[in-house]
Protein backbone atom coordinates (compact mmCIF):
# COMPACT_ATOMS: atom_id res chain seq x y z
CA UNK A 1 0.00 0.00 0.00
CA UNK A 2 1.50 3.43 -1.14
CA UNK A 3 1.47 5.41 2.21
CA UNK A 4 1.54 8.81 0.69
CA UNK A 5 -0.75 8.29 -2.55
CA UNK A 6 -2.89 11.34 -3.12
CA UNK A 7 -0.61 13.64 -1.53
CA UNK A 8 2.01 16.48 -2.56
CA UNK A 9 5.86 16.80 -1.23
CA UNK A 10 8.04 19.62 -1.74
CA UNK A 11 12.11 18.51 -1.18
CA UNK A 12 14.62 21.21 -1.44
CA UNK A 13 18.04 20.27 -2.19
CA UNK A 14 16.06 17.15 -4.35
CA UNK A 15 18.28 17.62 -7.27
CA UNK A 16 20.99 14.75 -6.25
CA UNK A 17 22.10 13.01 -3.03
CA UNK A 18 20.08 12.69 0.36
CA UNK A 19 17.26 15.09 -1.33
CA UNK A 20 16.96 12.87 -4.10
CA UNK A 21 16.68 9.70 -2.31
CA UNK A 22 13.82 11.34 -0.15
CA UNK A 23 12.20 12.68 -2.89
CA UNK A 24 12.02 9.65 -4.75
CA UNK A 25 11.37 7.28 -2.61
CA UNK A 26 8.22 9.69 -1.42
CA UNK A 27 7.45 9.14 -5.11
CA UNK A 28 7.74 5.48 -4.48
CA UNK A 29 4.71 5.49 -2.22
CA UNK A 30 2.75 7.56 -4.30
CA UNK A 31 2.96 11.29 -3.73
CA UNK A 32 3.64 13.86 -6.09
CA UNK A 33 7.47 15.64 -6.20
CA UNK A 34 8.71 18.95 -6.21
CA UNK A 35 12.00 19.39 -6.52
CA UNK A 36 14.00 22.52 -5.24
CA UNK A 37 17.16 23.17 -6.20
CA UNK A 38 20.17 25.44 -7.46
CA UNK A 39 21.44 22.91 -9.80
CA UNK A 40 21.59 23.31 -13.98
CA UNK A 41 17.76 23.33 -14.92
CA UNK A 42 18.81 20.37 -17.46
CA UNK A 43 20.18 18.51 -14.17
CA UNK A 44 17.11 18.98 -12.22
CA UNK A 45 14.35 18.19 -15.12
CA UNK A 46 16.26 15.27 -15.34
CA UNK A 47 16.05 13.95 -11.99
CA UNK A 48 12.08 15.29 -12.15
CA UNK A 49 11.20 12.65 -15.41
CA UNK A 50 13.32 10.09 -13.45
CA UNK A 51 10.86 9.78 -10.89
CA UNK A 52 8.05 10.80 -12.67
CA UNK A 53 8.56 7.97 -15.12
CA UNK A 54 10.22 5.54 -12.39
CA UNK A 55 6.96 5.68 -10.12
CA UNK A 56 4.17 7.47 -12.33
CA UNK A 57 3.50 10.22 -10.30
CA UNK A 58 3.70 14.10 -10.99
CA UNK A 59 7.56 15.83 -10.38
CA UNK A 60 8.22 19.09 -11.49
CA UNK A 61 11.95 20.70 -11.08
CA UNK A 62 11.76 24.60 -9.69
CA UNK A 63 14.84 26.25 -9.88
CA UNK A 64 15.23 28.18 -6.43
CA UNK A 65 17.64 29.70 -4.57
CA UNK A 66 16.37 28.84 -1.07
CA UNK A 67 18.06 31.43 0.66
CA UNK A 68 16.33 34.35 -1.06
CA UNK A 69 12.96 34.78 0.74
CA UNK A 70 11.61 36.58 -2.28
CA UNK A 71 12.06 33.72 -4.57
CA UNK A 72 11.16 31.07 -1.83
CA UNK A 73 7.54 32.61 -1.48
CA UNK A 74 7.30 33.26 -5.48
CA UNK A 75 7.81 29.68 -6.05
CA UNK A 76 5.72 28.21 -3.35
CA UNK A 77 2.81 29.97 -4.66
CA UNK A 78 3.65 28.94 -8.30
CA UNK A 79 3.71 25.09 -6.71
CA UNK A 80 0.60 25.94 -5.19
CA UNK A 81 -0.90 27.03 -7.97
CA UNK A 82 0.24 23.99 -10.25
CA UNK A 83 -0.56 21.14 -7.94
CA UNK A 84 -3.01 22.80 -5.72
CA UNK A 85 -1.13 22.96 -2.10
CA UNK A 86 2.01 21.11 -0.24
CA UNK A 87 1.15 18.63 1.92
CA UNK A 88 4.85 17.41 3.33
CA UNK A 89 7.67 20.02 2.88
CA UNK A 90 11.01 18.20 3.50
CA UNK A 91 13.95 21.05 4.12
CA UNK A 92 16.97 19.63 3.03
CA UNK A 93 18.77 21.54 0.95
CA UNK A 94 22.39 22.64 2.63
CA UNK A 95 26.37 22.93 2.15
CA UNK A 96 29.14 23.11 4.35
CA UNK A 97 32.09 25.52 4.34
CA UNK A 98 34.07 23.71 6.89
CA UNK A 99 37.23 25.79 8.64
CA UNK A 100 38.74 26.51 12.09
CA UNK A 101 36.99 29.56 13.37
CA UNK A 102 40.01 31.58 13.04
CA UNK A 103 40.16 31.11 9.54
CA UNK A 104 36.21 31.46 9.01
CA UNK A 105 35.37 34.11 7.46
CA UNK A 106 32.21 36.23 7.37
CA UNK A 107 30.94 34.93 3.58
CA UNK A 108 31.68 31.58 5.08
CA UNK A 109 29.66 31.77 8.26
CA UNK A 110 26.83 33.75 6.38
CA UNK A 111 26.41 31.22 3.65
CA UNK A 112 25.81 28.37 5.51
CA UNK A 113 23.59 29.95 7.77
CA UNK A 114 21.91 31.34 5.19
CA UNK A 115 21.72 27.84 2.98
CA UNK A 116 21.12 25.75 6.04
CA UNK A 117 18.62 27.59 8.68
CA UNK A 118 17.30 30.63 6.79
CA UNK A 119 16.12 28.64 4.06
CA UNK A 120 13.93 26.68 6.31
CA UNK A 121 12.36 29.29 7.50
CA UNK A 122 11.98 30.66 4.02
CA UNK A 123 9.68 27.79 2.76
CA UNK A 124 7.87 26.87 6.81
CA UNK A 125 6.91 30.71 6.06
CA UNK A 126 5.86 30.30 2.04
CA UNK A 127 4.01 27.05 2.99
CA UNK A 128 2.35 28.13 6.60
CA UNK A 129 -1.08 29.49 5.57
CA UNK A 130 -1.28 26.86 2.97
CA UNK A 131 -0.84 23.99 6.55
CA UNK A 132 -3.21 25.97 8.51
CA UNK A 133 -5.95 25.90 5.97
CA UNK A 134 -5.42 22.05 5.13
CA UNK A 135 -5.42 21.94 8.90
CA UNK A 136 -2.86 18.91 8.52
CA UNK A 137 0.30 18.46 7.26
CA UNK A 138 4.23 17.10 7.85
CA UNK A 139 7.25 19.25 7.63
CA UNK A 140 10.47 17.44 8.03
CA UNK A 141 13.61 19.40 8.39
CA UNK A 142 17.04 17.92 7.97
CA UNK A 143 19.71 18.22 11.18
CA UNK A 144 22.62 16.60 11.36
CA UNK A 145 24.28 14.97 14.50
CA UNK A 146 26.87 17.83 14.15
CA UNK A 147 23.93 20.02 15.37
CA UNK A 148 23.84 17.96 18.44
CA UNK A 149 27.47 17.30 19.47
CA UNK A 150 29.68 20.23 18.16
CA UNK A 151 32.02 19.40 15.68
CA UNK A 152 35.28 21.03 15.19
CA UNK A 153 35.99 23.25 12.02
CA UNK A 154 32.40 23.87 11.61
CA UNK A 155 31.22 26.26 13.64
CA UNK A 156 29.03 27.60 10.88
CA UNK A 157 27.61 24.17 9.74
CA UNK A 158 26.98 22.78 13.14
CA UNK A 159 25.25 26.35 14.41
CA UNK A 160 23.14 26.40 11.54
CA UNK A 161 22.46 22.52 12.23
CA UNK A 162 21.96 23.68 15.93
CA UNK A 163 19.16 26.07 14.81
CA UNK A 164 17.21 23.34 13.31
CA UNK A 165 16.56 21.82 15.45
CA UNK A 166 14.99 25.13 17.63
CA UNK A 167 12.88 26.11 14.77
CA UNK A 168 11.82 22.89 14.68
CA UNK A 169 10.57 22.43 17.99
CA UNK A 170 9.02 26.01 17.66
CA UNK A 171 6.87 25.25 14.55
CA UNK A 172 6.09 21.63 16.14
CA UNK A 173 4.37 23.44 19.33
CA UNK A 174 2.90 26.18 16.68
CA UNK A 175 0.97 24.49 14.27
CA UNK A 176 0.22 21.23 16.62
CA UNK A 177 -3.25 22.71 17.36
CA UNK A 178 -3.41 23.03 13.43
CA UNK A 179 -2.63 18.74 12.82
CA UNK A 180 0.25 20.19 11.46
CA UNK A 181 3.33 17.60 12.75
CA UNK A 182 7.16 18.98 12.26
CA UNK A 183 10.12 16.97 13.29
CA UNK A 184 13.96 16.94 11.97
CA UNK A 185 16.29 14.06 11.13
CA UNK A 186 19.52 14.14 12.47
CA UNK A 187 22.05 12.36 9.85
CA UNK A 188 25.33 11.33 10.49
CA UNK A 189 27.91 9.53 8.02
CA UNK A 190 25.92 9.19 5.16
CA UNK A 191 27.27 7.83 1.95
CA UNK A 192 26.93 11.03 -0.83
CA UNK A 193 29.37 12.47 -3.26
CA UNK A 194 30.85 14.58 -0.54
CA UNK A 195 32.31 11.29 1.29
CA UNK A 196 33.29 9.42 -1.80
CA UNK A 197 35.50 12.10 -2.96
CA UNK A 198 37.22 12.22 0.82
CA UNK A 199 40.45 10.99 1.15
CA UNK A 200 39.96 6.87 2.36
CA UNK A 201 42.49 7.78 5.49
CA UNK A 202 39.83 10.09 6.39
CA UNK A 203 37.24 8.22 5.92
CA UNK A 204 38.44 5.23 7.77
CA UNK A 205 38.95 7.83 10.86
CA UNK A 206 36.00 8.99 10.49
CA UNK A 207 34.04 5.57 10.68
CA UNK A 208 35.88 4.47 13.19
CA UNK A 209 33.99 6.85 15.32
CA UNK A 210 30.91 4.85 14.19
CA UNK A 211 29.48 2.08 16.47
CA UNK A 212 28.16 0.50 13.89
CA UNK A 213 31.21 0.52 11.84
CA UNK A 214 29.72 1.84 8.58
CA UNK A 215 28.61 4.36 6.64
CA UNK A 216 25.13 5.18 6.09
CA UNK A 217 23.24 5.48 2.85
CA UNK A 218 20.51 7.90 1.17
CA UNK A 219 18.18 5.93 1.72
CA UNK A 220 18.44 5.16 5.20
CA UNK A 221 17.12 8.93 5.39
CA UNK A 222 15.00 8.38 2.65
CA UNK A 223 12.95 5.78 4.66
CA UNK A 224 12.90 7.60 8.27
CA UNK A 225 11.70 10.74 6.03
CA UNK A 226 8.65 8.55 4.23
CA UNK A 227 7.75 7.30 7.86
CA UNK A 228 7.72 11.01 9.65
CA UNK A 229 5.63 11.69 6.42
CA UNK A 230 3.06 9.18 6.94
CA UNK A 231 0.10 9.08 9.05
CA UNK A 232 1.77 6.06 11.23
CA UNK A 233 3.93 9.25 12.55
CA UNK A 234 1.01 10.99 13.34
CA UNK A 235 1.41 11.28 17.31
CA UNK A 236 4.87 12.37 17.21
CA UNK A 237 6.19 16.18 16.87
CA UNK A 238 8.80 17.82 17.98
CA UNK A 239 11.21 14.86 17.70
CA UNK A 240 15.09 14.95 16.60
CA UNK A 241 15.57 11.32 14.88
CA UNK A 242 19.10 10.29 14.57
CA UNK A 243 19.99 8.29 11.95
CA UNK A 244 23.53 8.10 12.53
CA UNK A 245 24.61 4.23 13.26
CA UNK A 246 25.37 5.35 16.76
CA UNK A 247 27.94 8.22 16.93
CA UNK A 248 25.97 10.95 18.56
CA UNK A 249 24.11 8.19 21.46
Amino acid sequence: MAELKGKVALVTGAGRGIGFAIADTMAREGADVVIFDLCPEEAGLAAAEQIAQAHGVKAAFYRCDVSSFDTVQETVKAVIKEFGGVDILVNNAGITRDKVLLAMSEQDWDMVLDINLKSMFNTIKACYRNFMKKKSGKIINISSVSGLMGNAAQANYTSAKAGVIGLTKTVARELASRGVNCNAIAPGTIRTPMTENMDQGALQALLSTVPMGKIGEPSDIAECAVFLASDKAKYITGEVIRVDGGIAM
